[in-house]
């Protein structure tokens, strides 16, 4: 962090004031931003999604319970991998106790992966998490929402992720989805974010955007390398 700029209360005031004001536009854009993506079209599901949940097979339908939307988080955790993505623990960080608060809004949750089963409910115990976390392994769930990739495909194929054709080396990626069930019971998709479009739903990093030093990531190479489960900070050094 470069030297700091120490200034008089009263002018740290008027710039303070100033930069309130950008603030204040930011949040009204959201809100603006927020109303229109309310407003998209609904795609119908036409797939009957059955998924592997600690209990036993769970249809998509029945990760809504009571409620008629449902968030979803495509959780990177590969059909092969021995243990979770980092960023993605990261972002699960946030995710304990948030349903009941959802739920108040008439919205499920639930993190959804490729990977078996029980390798996530390990990896959840451990790390004391206690959010609904299926596994879709033996469905084209994450495939069909642009998450994930086939194992099988050439590294070199192009694949759309964000909303663009692109060539990613990896078949799992993060993302969100929203879906929503109607009065007939049939389930529609809403809404999907990719990338940096996850990054309001991480606090940490929303907390850590308020200091003076920012998230200090790097501009080139891995800029979350810093990053450990939340276990793990200080075991390797």
């Amino acid at each position: 962090m470069s030297a700091p700029n120490v200034v008089s209360r009263e002018e740290w005031l008027t710039q303070r004031k100033q930069l309130l004001e950008r603030e204040k536009a930011f949040t009204r854009e959201r809100d603006a931003l927020s109303a229109a993506r309310r407003e998209l079209p609904w795609v119908r599901i036409d797939r009957d999604y059955v998924f592997d949940g600690e209990n036993g097979p769970v249809r998509m339908a029945e990760l809504f319970g009571d409620c008629s939307q449902l968030i979803v988080y495509h959780f990177m955790f590969g059909k092969d991998w021995e243990n979770p993505c980092v960023s993605c623990s990261f972002w699960a960080d946030n995710f304990n106790g948030i349903e009941p608060h959802l739920n108040a809004r008439d919205t499920a949750f639930a993190a959804i992966s490729r990977g078996p089963l029980d390798k996530l409910l390990a990896v959840r115990k451990r790390l004391g998490w206690n959010f609904p976390w299926l596994s879709s392994g033996n469905t084209t769930f994450s495939e069909d929402f642009h998450a994930s990739f086939p194992d099988d495909r050439d590294p070199d194929d192009m694949v759309e992720y964000n909303y663009r054709e692109t060539k990613i080396s990896i078949n799992d990626l993060p993302a969100i989805s929203v879906f929503a069930k109607g009065g007939d019971g049939s389930l529609y998709h809403t809404y999907s974010a990719y990338s940096r479009g996850l990054d309001l739903l991480n606090g940490a990093y929303n907390y850590i955007d308020l200091t003076p030093k920012g998230r200090d990531e790097p501009s080139e190479g891995n800029p979350m390398h810093w990053v450990r489960l939340h276990d793990s900070y200080g075991a390797d050094g």
